[in-house]
């Protein structure tokens, strides 16, 4: 049985392996993560309290590794899913006064 082993037997590569370390030739260290920084997306007011709440609720993402942008947007969702529910709610009618017409 010969000692070279495929590429398919060797196993995944390693940040090492396929370059991406961070080119000074040392081989051990790789590049970490670039920090938290915000995306500088204007958010326009919508005229719903309760919407525009929510969508400044999203720039508490731009401050935050990206491990926690989903809490934030899985709150934000289902806080704007709540709000569609609300407007889709037709308001109970008002009783009319009795008008005979005969």
């Amino acid at each position: 049985m010969s000692e070279a082993m495929t590429s398919a037997e060797a196993g995944p590569e390693t940040a090492e392996d396929a370059g991406t370390g961070s080119g000074d030739g040392a081989g051990g260290a790789v590049d970490a993560p670039a920090a938290a920084a915000p995306l500088g997306v204007d958010r326009e007011a919508t005229g719903l309290p309760a919407v525009d709440a929510l969508l400044e609720r999203l720039a508490e993402a731009d401050h935050l590794p990206a491990e926690g942008h989903l809490a934030v947007y899985e709150d934000v969702h289902r806080g704007l899913g709540a709000e569609l529910t609300t407007l889709d709610a037709h308001p109970a009618s008002a009783p009319r006064p009795h008008d005979p017409r005969s």
